[in-house]
This record gives structure tokens, C-alpha cells and sequence, in this order.
């Protein structure tokens, strides 16, 4: 039995797989392919002694000569999260159809054909982190033994490296793809393949939180000056901000929130901590431009994302994720849910442990665990810090490679890791043309929002092209 427990580990595991042939289709053209589910161990670089018994499922072109066909590892974050979310989110073979950010489907959502799949891109492996899905230490090692910034890099990297090895990939053009936490894992995971002899082609930050430390709301005392704009984006759907912006307006609108945010947000709350309370112009600004009232700003300038989302429209809560997606709030205060996360739990629990054991024909007694309470054990210290800052990662596997090109996709209305401060997060980077970011209508999933994950489909195509060219 799989098992999510921090102190949990396999004895004796087996390296067994569900081999299963299907077909989709992208652009009217039929693309037959190979389903591989199951585990893989992540053997440790220095001794070869099995770590973790990974668990994946690998989407495979058939007819395609792997020694050179692309492949792109994704995972989620969390920490504690499965990769479900991507798995039958984002660009797999088959999706949920959520409509999101609509509440009218009836649930469980249906699971379709995705035809914004990149399966005509690249093969896919989505893994799970140890200690979620059915991934799990292998004795003496426990599942608590990889909750770490560097523990769990580490093993990421003996699992890519030996899925390489085993499945004739070394010299495929390889990528990363990491979601939310997925993000700062992704940059210590390139800076450490780079340094073992693996070279990759491209990185995907998927809404990541690069820098804990510039995050207001994880524990950071700065001003929440990343997070304004995606107030003014949340404003603006509701028709709250004066102007209300309509949807092709927004990327302007928006650009006059980031440098309202840096030029006057800003030094004001800086100002205010040293002692200068905020100009009533100031205050004006602030209700006119995020749709939250006056004297909650008059009240106290630096407001985080909770706040923010429970206030906004008295009486609804909006999501965290999603600040679209709004329930009633008959949250206590203090307990209040994520609608954008509450409203789709259900039917990717409920499909993925279908569509694994159905169609995919890889079965287990065992629960698929889409989250576990690894975060609260998890260790965040990295590189002398509490809070891990992962810039210096991505910095380093770039100076080691410095083809390596780098996309972050980030949604307007993600108030969990906002697309301004992964902005300002890159911006570190210095002037890199191989660093690029792309922002869509939509949350931290953004591939959730049907219009956006045709529009990010096209711009991954385009930028697969431009890394493996380059």
C-alpha cells in the first residue's frame, strides 16, 4: 500500500508498468501514441542505491525516434501536491473540462480528448513528488527524508536522469515544466542537472514562486507591491475599478498598475512604516484601482491577498487561485476556503483515479494522494536563507548553459503567486533574451481557462521551436 505518511517507506518495491496504446487528435492531424504507467526508482548519484520509488505516467509518440524526440518532465508543486492537476489539467492527451471559471457544469467534470495536448511538441512524463499520487520513499529512506528544498531537488534529479538512461532519452532535447512550488524545484533541479552533465533545452515556470522572501504573503514583510496588479485585474472582473477595462483592454490597463505599484504604492508603504501615513490622493487611487473600498486601504495600506479576497464583495469569497471563482462566504473568519480550488478538487480525484485504473489500466488498493500535509513538515531553508530564493539556481544552470531558455506563463488573476512578482522575480536575471514571460486571462492554472490554454498552446509551440533551434 501506497502510503502518504511522512514516516511511510517501501521495503521491497517493483519497477512495474501498465503499457497502453491510444490515439488523439491535434489540428485535424491523428497522432497514435503510447501510455507507459507505473514506477521508475530514483537511484542516488553517488551510490546508485534505489531513494524513492517514483510513480508516472509517460505520454509517448509512437513512430518517433526517442534518441531525438523532445521530452518535457511536469510537476506540480505544493509542497505535498500530486501532479494531477497538470496530468489532466494542462497539456496531456486528455483533459478535464472544467469551464472555469463558469460554475455551471454539472460534476464530476467529463474527461475529453485535449486538443491543445503537446504531444505534437514533445513527449510528456508527468511525475509525482515522493509522498503523494502513489510516489513513495524506499527504506531506510522515508517520505520525510525528501521533504526539502535540497532533499527533494536532489531526488527529481536521479529520477530524470535514470528515466533517461532507462528509456534511451539521453540525448533527447529535454524540458522542465514545474507548477507553483514546481517553479523554485525547477530551478534547483536545472542548476543540478546541469552540474551532473545533463543538458537541457528549456524551463517552464508554470505561476512559480521563485523568491519565498518577495511573497508578502508567505511571511515576507515587505510591501505587497507584486500583488496590486492582480487586485487591479481582479477589480476590473468584477467591474469594480474605475475604468473597468474591458478584456482586450486589460494588458494595457494592467501595465499602468504595475507602474502605479512600483511608483506610488510603493514608496507609500515604505513611507508609512517610517513613520508618513498615505495622501488622501493616494487613497483614492487605491479604491479606483483594485475596486476595495477606501477605508479598507485608509485602514491599513499594505493589504495581503486574504484580505483582499474576503473583502472585496461583502458577503462572497473569492478564490485564491482564481479570483474569479467566488463562493458565498460562510467561512469563519480566519478558516476561509478557496473556491478556485474547492469547486475542482472533487473531479480530479474522482478522474484521475478512473482514468488510471480504466483506461490507462494501472491498478492499486491503494488511495491516489492528490494532497498530503507535507508542507507542514516541509524544510524551506536553502542557501543560508529560511525561505528558499531559487533565483541564484536558475542564475547558475544558465551560466552553465547559457542556450537554456526559460518561459514563465502566469495568470492575471492569481492572487496566490502573483504574475507582477514573478516579473520583478526574473527581472534579477538581468537582460536575457532566452528569459521570457507570458501572462494570460485566468489563475494560477491558467490552462483551466479555455481561451487562454488555446492561446498558451500556441505560445509553448512557438517557443518549443525557438529552443530547439536554438
Amino acid at each position: 500500500m501506497y502510503s502518504s505518511d511522512p514516516n511511510a517507506s517501501l521495503a521491497n518495491p517493483l519497477e512495474i508498468t501498465s503499457v497502453t496504446r491510444h490515439q488523439v487528435t491535434v489540428d485535424g492531424a491523428a497522432l497514435p501514441y503510447t501510455a507507459t504507467t507505473g514506477h521508475m526508482h530514483a537511484l542516488s548519484l553517488g551510490t546508485g542505491a534505489a531513494r524513492a520509488s517514483f510513480f508516472y505516467v509517460a505520454y509517448t509518440l509512437d513512430g518517433a525516434a526517442p534518441a531525438t524526440r523532445p521530452v518535457t518532465f511536469f510537476y506540480n508543486g505544493g509542497p505535498g501536491s500530486a501532479t494531477v492537476w497538470l496530468h489532466l489539467g494542462s497539456f496531456g492527451p486528455k483533459r478535464l473540462a472544467s469551464g472555469m471559471p463558469a460554475q455551471t457544469l454539472p460534476t464530476p467534470y467529463p474527461l475529453v480528448d485535449n486538443a491543445e495536448t503537446l504531444l505534437d511538441v514533445s513527449d510528456l512524463v508527468f511525475v509525482d513528488a515522493v509522498g503523494v499520487g502513489y510516489s513513495q520513499a524506499i527504506a531506510p529512506h522515508t517520505n520525510r527524508t525528501f521533504y526539502g528544498v535540497d532533499a527533494d531537488g536532489e531526488v527529481f534529479r536521479d529520477f530524470v536522469m535514470r528515466y533517461a538512461i532507462v528509456n534511451n532519452r539521453s540525448s533527447s532535447p529535454k524540458f522542465l515544466y514545474g507548477e507553483s512550488y514546481g517553479g523554485p524545484r525547477t530551478a534547483v533541479l536545472a542548476d543540478l542537472l546541469e552540474s551532473a552533465g545533463v543538458r537541457l533545452a528549456g524551463v517552464v515556470l508554470q505561476s512559480p514562486a521563485m523568491d519565498y522572501n518577495s511573497n508578502c504573503d508567505i511571511g515576507s514583510a515587505q510591501p505587497c507591491t507584486g500583488f496590486i496588479p492582480s487586485y487591479s485585474a481582479t477589480g476590473a472582473w468584477f467591474s469594480l475599478t474605475t475604468p473597468a477595462p474591458a478584456t482586450a483592454e486589460l494588458p494595457t490597463f494592467l501595465t499602468q498598475m504595475r507602474t502605479f505599484a512600483t511608483t506610488e504604492f510603493d514608496p507609500a508603504v515604505r513611507a508609512l512604516n517610517a513613520g508618513a501615513p498615505p495622501s488622501a490622493v493616494l487613497l483614492d487611487r487605491m479604491a479606483a484601482n483594485t475596486g476595495l473600498r477606501r477605508t479598507a486601504w485608509e485602514a491599513q495600506l499594505n493589504r495581503g491577498p486574504t484580505y483582499y479576497r474576503v473583502n472585496l464583495a461583502p458577503g462572497t469569497l473569492s478564490g485564491r487561485y482564481d479570483t474569479r471563482v467566488t463562493l458565498p462566504n460562510n467561512s469563519l473568519p480566519g478558516q476561509e476556503i478557496d473556491p478556485s480550488s474547492t469547486l475542482i478538487s472533487p473531479s480530479f480525484q474522482f478522474r484521475i483515479t478512473e482514468y488510471l485504473s480504466g483506461t490507462l489500466r494501472y491498478t492499486t488498493p491503494s488511495t491516489y494522494m492528490l494532497l498530503s500535509n507535507a508542507i507542514n513538515t516541509w524544510n524551506f531553508s536553502h542557501d543560508g536563507r529560511t525561505l528558499p530564493d531559487t533565483l541564484p539556481d536558475l542564475a547558475a544552470a544558465i551560466v552553465q548553459n547559457p542556450r537554456l531558455k526559460v518561459l514563465a506563463l502566469n495568470g492575471y488573476h492569481d492572487v496566490a503567486t502573483p504574475f507582477f512578482t514573478t516579473e520583478r522575480d526574473l527581472a534579477r536575471l538581468g537582460t536575457n533574451p532566452n528569459v521570457q514571460v507570458r501572462n494570460y486571462v485566468g489563475g494560477h492554472m491558467t490552462y483551466l481557462d479555455d481561451n487562454s490554454r488555446r492561446q498558451m498552446k500556441a505560445d509553448l509551440a512557438q517557443w518549443y521551436g525557438s529552443a530547439l533551434a536554438n
